[in-house]
């Protein structure tokens, strides 16, 4: 293990990074985000300037946030839930370069995360697998099979807090979008901007009640094969189960 930790340190330092494809200029920047499966059912969610979720300090946040992994049955308002994604993913802005910049900081702008859902009790939605379209604030509905909690769960090594969670967030790489500038390197920004998106979730978890667990325990084979990753260019890496305290 130690061999191998060794060689991943190397192979990821600056000094050992390849010629990147965006200085190369062999290969155009990738899309900001994944394009909304033909026929998807498109679900606008409350715009964020005009939320009215109570305030929150921030030390008070810090302080009283803690891994949470018992929930009540209580279900998320579609506006709790649209302003947990803004504070997760928002787009912003986005720039003539063009970049996104968003509500969470990322290596370079690449903001290389799709943010995918497993929404168990969420008042106005149907259950089911969704992803959010961070650039339009909307959510697309990939999967409301009935199996689809359990399958999920399963593939998590049957934590409970994620078939008990209101929403379970799964965060998924999109990995060109972040090594087309950094290449080797970008692979431990991946990681970097993974616990970014988590510790937000943690924080604004506390605005609307909510208690979070981050899961990094999961079957990468099942879980990207459930959300229909290849686990190269696109691979989970991170989730966070979310409930009612």
């Amino acid at each position: 293990m130690s061999d191998f930790i060794h060689e991943l340190i190397e192979k990821t330092k600056s000094q050992a990074m390849s010629v990147s494809p965006q200085d190369l200029k062999i290969i155009p920047q990738p899309p900001l985000e994944l394009p909304v499966p033909a026929g998807a059912q498109l679900i606008g969610l409350p715009v964020p300037g005009e939320l009215t979720i109570p305030e929150i300090g921030l030390r008070e946040a810090v302080e009283k946030r803690r891994s949470v992994r018992k929930y009540t049955e209580q279900a998320l308002s579609l506006e709790e839930l649209s302003y947990l994604l803004w504070m997760t993913q928002g787009v912003k802005e986005v720039t003539r370069r063009p970049a996104t910049l968003r509500t969470v900081p990322s290596a370079g702008a690449r903001h290389a995360f799709e943010t995918y859902l497993l929404i168990n009790r969420v008042d106005g939605l149907e259950a089911g697998l969704y992803r959010f379209v961070a650039g339009r604030h909307a959510l697309c509905k990939l999967n409301c099979l009935p199996t689809i909690r359990d399958d999920v769960t399963q593939a998590c090594y049957h934590q409970g807090q994620v078939f008990t969670s209101a929403v379970t967030l799964m965060w998924g790489a999109v990995s060109e979008r972040m090594t087309w500038r950094y290449v080797e390197r970008g692979f431990r920004y991946l990681l970097l901007d993974a616990g970014h998106i988590c510790q937000n979730l943690y924080l604004a978890a506390e605005a609307v009640g909510c208690g979070v667990c981050a899961i990094a325990a999961f079957d990468d084979d099942a879980l990207n094969g459930l959300l229909g990753l290849d686990g190269t260019h696109e691979w989970v890496v991170y989730l966070g189960s979310l409930g009612k305290k």
